[in-house]
């Protein structure tokens, strides 16, 4: 496992900044004690442990879904109800946590996407300069795929162990109608929070990296 860095680079960050645009205070101006914005996040309560507070004082967060006592089955239920029983996990297109299922997923239905995601498996193989959690190079080889082999040659057609029982844990949870079933790594992710999660730190700019 490399470097994780995509929810503070790629999801806090810019949220930081949108929400100081919308306040009217982008960095470095200082925001008043009593202005601030009141965030809502879609954790449900399988992942309880993922609600967090924001890390500034301009942004605070609540958690709907936990309020209320949805799980991800909950969720699954009502969104069928308005006929949206297909609404997939959020992730990023090439995120490594990826389960088999979801890369086929890709493959079968996003011809486009698929030949996107196979040209970055080819490039981050030697990572970069700073590849690695002490911010050293990568020793090794990068690969999306846990087989370690390139994703265009992966063996993404094999149903794993794991794969099977989550499949059939999604179906006792939440019935026979739910036909279109993405695996990978059990918690989903959302705009605060990632596969993999990091605690956010503080950076220079005040913002998460």
């Amino acid at each position: 496992m490399t470097r994780r860095q995509c929810t503070g680079e790629y999801k806090i960050k810019p949220i930081k900044k949108k929400v100081r645009e919308l306040l009217g205070y982008p960095y470095p101006a200082r925001i008043p004690r009593d202005v601030f914005v009141e965030q809502w996040v879609g954790i449900s309560t399988d992942e309880f442990h993922r609600a967090k507070d924001a890390d500034v004082k301009y942004m605070r967060n609540r958690h709907p879904l936990i309020d209320m006592g949805w799980s991800r089955s909950d969720c699954i239920r009502y969104l069928t109800s308005l006929g949206l029983a297909d609404t997939p996990k959020s992730s990023c297109l090439g995120c490594p946590f990826h389960g088999n299922a979801q890369w086929r997923n890709i493959r079968d239905n996003s011809p486009a996407e698929w030949e996107d995601v196979v040209e970055f498996d080819a490039a981050i193989r030697k990572g970069n300069a700073r590849a690695n959690a002490t911010g050293n190079r990568l020793l090794g080889e990068a690969f999306l795929h846990r087989s370690r082999v390139p994703l265009s040659e992966a063996p993404i057609d094999h149903v794993t162990a794991a794969e099977w029982a989550a499949m059939q844990q999604e179906l006792t949870d939440s019935g026979p109608d739910l036909q279109e079933l993405e695996q990978g790594v059990i918690d989903g992710c959302s705009p605060w929070a990632c596969r993999g999660e990091v605690e956010p730190v503080q950076d220079d700019f005040g913002l998460a990296s």
